[in-house]
């Protein structure tokens, strides 16, 4: 969790504290965040950032607004008469709802993934909320319950970030915004609302309002939450991609490419999103935007850290990769999730090849950091062809923008400039643009002639693209061997054998959440 408070003019940070979230990883494939530990950080880093402001003597009463931003896809359900979450929070790179989504595609006409991507601009996945909310409803008792007594409240991050700061079960306010929305594989992106013929009930919570109620309590008591977007949205519109064409690569956890499409969406032809990348207020038009998602990006520096000791901490992997300054024919894809963007192969599964007795952890630090290049090469490339206009700069930002080493490699993969700001976290930047630009708060000018330089740095390609492409195509390759691995998702193992989790549904609950046309 990451609170950063900005100057409207300036786009300069004042003061920021950061608390580090657990993910636990019960099985195989799935990843979980427990909600009140959420919140917890969110409190503490309200309460540590009004502190530092604080020492710097700068009034609290200054801060006009805030902004919310968060991971899209990640799943909450919660009671909303206790206030309790009824399960963990299903993250986006969880895998456990693959047999789930596999039926929905067998059911489908022709069995086509993207069956829904008419409506929602998305292939059927196990990254999107609405297959994770079905795994709640299948498997957890205390979610069915609530259901069945119209006490369960459904939301992605923001919702229940949201809904906690303005009161909880004392009349908090339950929305989310269409960046958010559009990402839970239930929400129409043609029509901008929750499209009937995939929701049977009803609408699962109402649209973000064009201004928040205020906080309830604490240090920011009575500010506005006036802006929210999930993260990769609240990236492009901090690196200020307002213009038709724009475009902007997100490095963290996993990788996203996000290109602006203007006010008319843009359906893929080659394995990308159709999402909405914002709409600042409810008088204005949608923006759409393009998007490549890649489940693994700095998650493999993480894994070559935890579970294989070949760092001691993150930072280390640049040094490391540097000694070698090649992986010597080593190739690594971290498909620990399955595969997203351009494939959607959820039965991909890690493969590292090209081994040789003269490889060392080197080569495969560097195998890595190519790693996370080749991928965004392969979504970068798709956006090219459904857009017909080829990227000529790529703006970049996230956490892994600090490894020099690493935006070189995208450069010379990529073959154009990498265009890094000094202020790599845009995230928050963009939460709080938002946040400052709504009606009623209008801190924040987001016109052409407005908007605050912001310093960059540019790494040119430095190989020649032959080179580049003979690399490209060997990373193509080992995509390939990595096919075709798991075909459903194990429940369990017991004596040997794999079993597999299957379970009525009542009726009530059934129409809790999605039926889709032909799939029901």
């Amino acid at each position: 969790m990451f609170l950063q408070v900005f100057n409207a003019k300036t786009a300069k940070v004042i003061s920021h504290h950061q608390v580090e979230i657990t993910q636990s990883f019960p099985k195989e494939g799935w990843v979980e965040e427990d909600p009140k530990e959420i919140m917890q950080s969110v409190y503490e880093c309200i309460e540590r950032t009004c502190e530092k402001l604080c020492q710097l003597n700068i009034d609290i009463s200054n801060i006009k607004a805030l902004g919310v931003t968060n991971q899209r896809e990640t799943t909450l359900v919660w009671d909303k008469e206790t206030g309790e979450p009824l399960y963990n929070a299903i993250v986006w790179l969880d895998l456990r709802t693959q047999s789930t989504v596999e039926r929905l595609i067998n059911k489908a006409p022709g069995q086509n993934k993207n069956h829904l991507k008419h409506k929602t601009g998305l292939p059927i996945s196990t990254y999107f909320s609405a297959v994770k909310l079905r795994w709640l409803l299948d498997n957890v008792d205390e979610v069915q319950q609530a259901v069945l007594s119209k006490r369960a409240m459904f939301g992605t991050v923001d919702s229940w970030i949201i809904w906690c700061l303005t009161g909880g079960r004392n009349n908090g306010v339950h929305c989310t915004d269409v960046s958010n929305a559009s990402r839970t594989m239930l929400f129409n992106i043609h029509t901008m609302d929750w499209d009937p013929e995939i929701c049977r009930y009803a609408y699962p919570f109402k649209l973000l309002q064009y201004i928040f109620e205020k906080r309830k309590s604490g240090s920011l008591a009575g500010i506005p939450i006036s802006g929210c977007l999930g993260d990769q949205s609240a990236a492009l519109v901090g690196q200020m991609c307002f213009t038709e064409g724009q475009a902007k690569n997100t490095y963290g956890t996993g990788c996203f490419l996000l290109r602006n499409t203007g006010t008319k969406p843009v359906m893929s032809d080659h394995g990308l999103l159709t999402t909405v990348a914002y709409r600042l207020g409810k008088d204005e038009p949608a923006c759409y935007a393009l998007e490549g998602s890649v489940a693994i990006a700095g998650a493999v520096v993480q894994w070559l850290k935890d579970n294989m000791g070949i760092v001691q901490s993150a930072s280390e992997i640049e040094k490391l990769a540097a000694a070698a300054g090649t992986s010597y024919g080593c190739y690594f894809v971290p498909a620990f999730s399955g595969l997203y963007a351009p494939y959607w192969e959820p039965s991909a599964r890690g493969i590292i090849c090209g081994l040789t007795q003269f490889t060392n952890r080197s080569h495969l630090a560097f195998a890595a950091l190519e790693a996370v290049c080749f991928q965004t090469r392969e979504i970068l490339d798709a956006m090219n062809q459904d857009s017909g206009v080829p990227l000529m700069k790529l703006q970049v930002d996230g956490g892994m923008t600090a490894n020099r080493l690493l935006m070189q490699l995208q450069a010379d993969i990529l073959c154009i400039p990498v265009v890094c700001p000094t202020m790599s976290e845009t995230t928050a930047l963009g939460a709080a643009m938002a946040a400052g630009a709504a009606k009623g708060v209008d801190v924040w000018c987001l016109s052409p002639g407005n908007l605050p330089l912001v310093t960059s740095e540019k790494y040119e390609p430095q190989i020649n693209p032959e080179e580049s492409e003979f690399r490209f195509a060997r990373w193509k390759k080992a995509v390939q061997k990595a096919m075709n691995w798991e075909m459903t998702e194990p429940y369990c193992i017991s004596n040997g054998m794999r079993c597999f989790a299957s379970s009525p549904v009542t009726s009530e609950v059934a129409d809790f959440i999605c039926h889709v046309a032909a799939i029901a």
